[in-house]
């Protein structure tokens, strides 16, 4: 889509809407150091080796599914090729992050400062986890986007729900199992492996399809008219 076709509006607001794209995506990789826990352990549901309850999910899980509705709304506004841009540019962000904290690690801290093993719990990414998650938000992000524009050309830009539900159904599952795959394969247990990954995708997805009419609600502000 040419950026000329788009409103002023949407013109206007490009730039910050892929600023708070980047910033989700640096943040929810932060976040993602922690696992968290919803329920208790002495009510745990099973279906089969499957865990259903307690919920066991990283910190990124919070904010990061809000990344692929800022994809989603970019990728219907300004085009693939916008979106392209946007996803490769915090891509580039999340490199030049991983090496600075890496370059940080390497340097020597200031005497009595005393929170190193803080420092590394936190910010010490394991390469293995690095990789895993550059390579799932690459390829995830891209389908996802790529997914939304051509369902959007099939159904002549109507019935956005399908393209927004499948386009997420695409991407998160594309990016939970690179990522998974390469992070915790051989590394953890199968039931625990189809655990994180299959509870995971669910979680994203469902959190996303909740937020559907907010979605919805952006893309109609940006195109200056309501959406069908």
């Amino acid at each position: 889509m040419a950026m000329s076709n788009i409103s002023a509006r949407a013109k206007k607001l490009y730039p910050t809407i892929a600023v708070f794209f980047c910033s989700l995506l640096l943040l929810s990789n932060i976040l993602a150091v922690k696992p968290i826990q919803i329920g208790d352990l002495g009510a745990t549901v099973n279906l089969g080796n499957l865990q259903l309850w307690p919920l066991i999910l990283d910190g990124g899980a919070i904010l990061f599914p809000l990344t692929y509705i800022l994809g989603d709304v970019i990728s219907e506004i300004y085009g693939f090729k916008s979106a392209r841009k946007v996803i490769l540019t915090g891509f580039f962000i999340e490199v030049v992050a991983v090496f600075a904290i890496f370059i940080v690690r390497l340097l020597p801290s200031a005497s009595g400062w005393g929170n190193d093993d803080a420092f590394l719990t936190i910010l010490g990414f394991v390469p293995r986890i690095v990789l895993a998650s550059l390579s799932g938000y690459l390829v995830g992000e891209l389908l996802n986007s790529f997914v939304l524009v051509k369902i959007k050309s099939r159904t002549k830009n109507s019935k956005l729900w399908i393209r927004l539900i499948g386009s997420t159904l695409v991407g998160e599952a594309a990016d939970t199992l690179t990522f998974c795959t390469i992070a915790f394969l051989g590394v953890i247990t199968l039931p625990q492996f189809l655990n994180y990954t299959l509870i995971g995708y669910i979680f994203k997805c469902l959190l996303e399809i909740i937020l559907l009419p907010i979605t919805y609600r952006i893309v109609a502000y940006l195109k200056d008219d309501e959406y069908k």
